[in-house]
């Protein structure tokens, strides 16, 4: 990981800077890391680091670069450098990177690396000490593994509280693009189904679309809109809105309503040859602005693999 100091940091103590950087860290970690000669000074922000103690202090445009290991930090998210990590969008409050299909958006296991959540931190070390939990720095919200698409991370607190108010009360306009079961869909429409934990199979997530199935599971509420843009053969191009998107909403959905998208077995969905994953891809991520964060707008183009499902050219 590496820190380059700037202003408001020059002059401030070499632990302080990095309890403020990664907090879960503690100053036990720290002091580890200063002791074992994994904290090094690159002054002026030159190749040639210099190992430091805890007690120096850095000048502006200096490079701090620290060396971590899975003991460091308590079950967060590593700094991975090599994992992937696309950016689409970059302000000094928020960053929104294009996830692949099969890179999970934030690691299960203590030392897990090559998840987005390792690769952020590695160029963001700030998003360390902001999110819902160390595991997720600055993640806003979350894509399955095999969703691909724009995931939107906070680099201040006020702006992870701002963005992730926003998508609670559906004023984030979150748009996805999949390919589904065609026929007999309207061309547009809304899915109005709670959903709650499968009682049987932890994998999926339950329509309760009966109404003893409500008294039953106590479901969470689920909004999802949708337009078809086109039809080739027995699939289906659908762009969908969903302000929450909770986990498997978009798939449950369209699978309570006889339309399952392709390639998604889990949910009844029929597999296609070149596809390995379901046919979903988060597309397009706008926020209006207000007095705290000014507004912006991401997106990103169909992939390839679901592309060509529908005659679409991919991105």
């Amino acid at each position: 990981m590496k820190i380059t100091v700037n202003e408001a940091q020059a002059g401030v103590r070499l632990d302080k800077l990095l309890l403020e950087v990664m907090p879960t860290l503690g100053r036990a970690g720290a002091k580890r890391l200063f002791e074992a000669g994994k904290v090094r000074l690159h002054e002026g922000g030159g190749e040639r680091g210099r190992r430091v103690a805890k007690g120096d202090a850095a000048r502006a445009g200096d490079v701090v670069s620290v060396e971590l290991d899975p003991t460091s930090v308590s079950g967060g998210a590593l700094p991975d450098a090599e994992a992937a990590l696309t950016v689409v969008f970059e302000t000094s409050q928020v960053v929104i990177l294009d996830k692949p299909a099969g890179q999970p958006t934030a690691p299960l296991e203590p030392g897990e690396r090559g998840t987005l959540a390792n690769a952020l931190v590695a160029r963001y070390p700030e998003c360390a000490g902001i999110g819902f939990s160390t595991r997720e720095p600055g993640l806003c919200h979350r894509l399955d593994t095999e969703t691909s698409g724009l995931v939107l991370a906070a680099r201040t607190r006020e702006a992870f509280e701002v963005l992730t108010g926003a998508i609670k009360e559906e004023r984030l306009d979150k748009r996805y693009l999949l390919v589904c079961a065609a026929k007999d869909l309207p061309e547009t429409g809304t899915i109005e189904i709670p959903l709650a934990p499968h009682p049987k199979d932890r994998r999926r997530v339950y329509p309760c679309v009966h109404p003893r199935d409500v008294e039953r599971y106590s479901p969470r509420p689920a909004h999802t809109t949708y337009k078809k843009l086109s039809e080739r053969g027995e699939w289906a191009l659908v762009e969908a809105r969903a302000g929450k998107a909770s986990r498997h909403q978009i798939r449950a959905h369209f699978a309570a309503i006889g339309h399952p998208l392709a390639g998604d077995t889990l949910y009844g969905g029929e597999s296609v040859p070149g596809l390995a994953r379901h046919a979903l891809h988060a597309s397009r991520i706008t926020w209006s602005g207000d007095a705290k964060v000014p507004a912006f707008t991401a997106s990103s183009p169909l992939p390839g693999d679901i592309a060509a499902i529908v005659g679409e050219e991919g991105g």
